[in-house]
């Protein structure tokens, strides 16, 4: 199939693209939706089937593997109804023509379609001979899926624990698994190997003797070591990872994955460098694996697909990433939170984000993973939280419990943003007989904690006008630092002009590059880390910065080395950017020999 857009929409929140395939997928456009929270997808199965006249039957919790069966009949009404869009643009050629030209005009102008289109178009248009060929060449935009692997809760029955294709991420994969989509699973935060494992119950996972795999692997990764670690991993068990998803520890959105001083930039030549033996290696890895369990073997070697994501905001950064990394596609998040026509946000989120600074978007530690966790300043969820903390009710209801992974005081896990929890582990804290300085920074700690499994589906309620009553009003968001350079609501066709640059919706000329960016939010991270360890360092932590500070060094000099002999790339900014890297090798010396004063 010729190719479509060289960008995909990654997964925002558990709402922000939970129905992103039904506005762009006709398109040609690339979405992820989040599998965390079921009661969310059939309050939305049931809106959709009404507004499309489609039957509907409640999938109640009362059901056996109710999660399971939610899941695939939303994925399944997705796709069914995201088919029917493309069949009708298709079919109905000289009806649609405002609609075809959107679709074509959306295309990169390096698109075969797009060029195709204009040369059976430029002297006379046979609209019915243009609408067999566009039969025969629009596709339509994958409807992927994403899981985090470590959110994978046990679940009971009658106070019995479940088995454990029962937990959470296992039912959400089944319910992947058992759809009639024919996309991928996009696996992040880490490695599950019993999570792993659960794939080879299911067939379409596993490629035929051509090469294809109708459900496909995707793996969301931050260094080239974990990517063929885990790649390995899934090829003894005869399955492919058909993509390598890398993303920036923390010029990103949602949950940031710091890497130990690791850039993007140098992580990327790496998987460029050796991309031809990561396949090769875990190609055979995997034949062998097929072979030994009688499984079908491919005929030639299955393709392998190079993404990134995290910050990028240029057409120029775009284009770049693509040429000199050979990434196959950019993935583009926060930007897309101020399109309508892509994502879900309400109202008042979305001119929230539009009015985002620098300083409104920071580095939190409100995940109740215990992950840091990039936010919003002054969301409404946080808002809530600490108007119930001052009213002597600190932390959630926590109707969800998504996140109840806390075995601290129960057998039965409970979230650390629950009232429940915080009650019990501020009665702890009482006891403990500590300075009163001390005592209040880890009430502080307690309480800071947010119920973001409930925060961060809300706004797709409320931007449909759909009940909350069991959710309550707060919303969570967590668009990346990037957020602070986009500041209006724009249209589908003004964000894919911009980032194919046919136009510009940055209002700001002082937005550093997306590698300068993440390397200044990677010495603050390493400053905090400094700071932390003053009071009392051991061997490990010492050791710990003194590699970080390393690494950064070392990506330091990989930028200078890059932007020195780019030529014709960056030529507006690459004075700007040889000194920001200057400033940024000055300031991590000065951490260095703090590092050293702590020995």
């Amino acid at each position: 199939m010729a190719n479509t857009h060289s960008f995909h929409i990654p997964v925002m929140g558990i709402g922000y693209t939970i129905d992103t395939p039904l506005k762009v997928a006709h398109l040609g456009i690339d979405s992820v939706i989040s599998l965390v929270d079921d009661m969310l997808l059939e309050k939305l199965r049931k809106m959709y089937c009404e507004k499309f006249e489609m039957p509907y039957q409640e999938i109640s919790e009362k059901i056996e593997d109710f999660r399971a069966k939610r899941i695939t009949s939303y994925l399944n009404l997705m796709n069914s109804v995201a088919e029917r869009k493309l069949e009708e643009l298709k079919s109905a050629a000289l009806e649609k023509k405002d609609e075809i030209r959107e679709y074509i005009n959306m295309l990169p102008d390096s698109s075969t379609i797009k060029q195709e289109f204009k040369r059976r178009t430029a002297k006379y248009i046979n609209w019915d001979e243009v609408g067999n060929w566009l039969r025969e060449n629009l596709s339509m935009g994958s409807i992927d899926v994403n899981i985090m692997t470590k959110i994978d809760k046990d679940n009971y029955q009658h106070k019995e624990k479940l088995p454990v294709e029962f937990n959470d991420a296992h039912a959400a994969l089944r319910g992947f698994a058992n759809s009639d989509l024919h996309s991928s699973i996009v696996l992040s935060a880490g490695m599950n190997p019993r999570l792993y494992s659960y794939l080879e119950h299911f067939d379409d996972f596993f490629p035929d003797e051509n090469g294809y795999v109708k459900k496909k692997i995707v793996l969301k990764v931050s260094d080239f070591r974990s990517a063929f670690i885990q790649g390995k991993f899934l090829a003894k068990k005869g399955l492919w990872v058909s993509e390598y998803r890398i993303e920036s520890g923390l010029n990103c959105g949602g949950h940031a994955f710091a890497t130990e001083g690791n850039l993007m930039g140098p992580i990327l030549a790496e998987f460029r460098d050796n991309r031809e033996k990561l396949i090769q290696e875990v190609h055979d890895i995997m034949v062998q694996a097929l072979g030994a369990k009688n499984r079908v073997v491919p005929e030639h070697t299955l393709p392998l697909k190079i993404t990134a994501q995290g910050g990028v905001g240029t057409a120029e950064e775009h284009q770049f990433l693509i040429e000199h990394y050979q990434i196959d596609s950019v993935g583009w998040g926060s930007p897309f939170l101020l399109v309508p026509e892509a994502t879900t946000v309400d109202d008042e989120t979305m001119n929230k984000l539009a009015e985002a600074k620098e300083d409104d978007l920071y580095l939190s530690n409100i995940s109740p993973l215990g992950v840091p966790f990039n936010n919003l300043r002054g969301n409404t969820k946080d808002v809530e939280k600490m108007a119930w903390a001052q009213g002597g009710k600190p932390g959630s209801p926590c109707p969800k419990k998504y996140v109840a992974l806390n075995n601290e005081f129960t057998e039965k896990g409970i979230c650390p943003a629950s009232r429940h929890y915080q009650l019990l582990k501020l009665k702890e804290l009482k006891k403990e007989g500590m300075s009163e300085e001390t005592y209040q920074e880890k009430v502080n700690a307690v309480i800071d904690k947010s119920c973001i499994c409930v925060g961060l589906g809300t706004s797709a309620l409320k931007a449909h006008h759909m009940d909350t009553k069991d959710e309550g009003e707060g919303v969570s968001v967590c668009p990346g630092p990037n957020m602070a350079y986009f500041n209006k609501v724009v249209s589908l066709k003004e964000i894919t002009d911009h980032i194919y640059g046919r136009g510009n919706m940055m209002a700001r000329a002082d937005r550093p590059n997306m590698f300068v960016k993440e390397l200044k939010i990677y010495i603050d991270y390493l400053k905090d880390k400094v700071e932390e360890t003053k009071k009392s360092v051991t061997v490990k932590q010492e050791k710990y910065l003194s590699s970080f500070a390393g690494n950064l060094e070392k990506g330091i000099n990989y930028y200078q080395g890059l932007f020195s002999s780019a030529k014709e790339k960056f030529e507006d900014t690459k004075a700007g950017i040889l000194t920001e890297l200057d400033n940024s090798k000055k300031a991590l010396q000065r951490l260095v020999a703090e590092i050293e004063s702590l020995k």
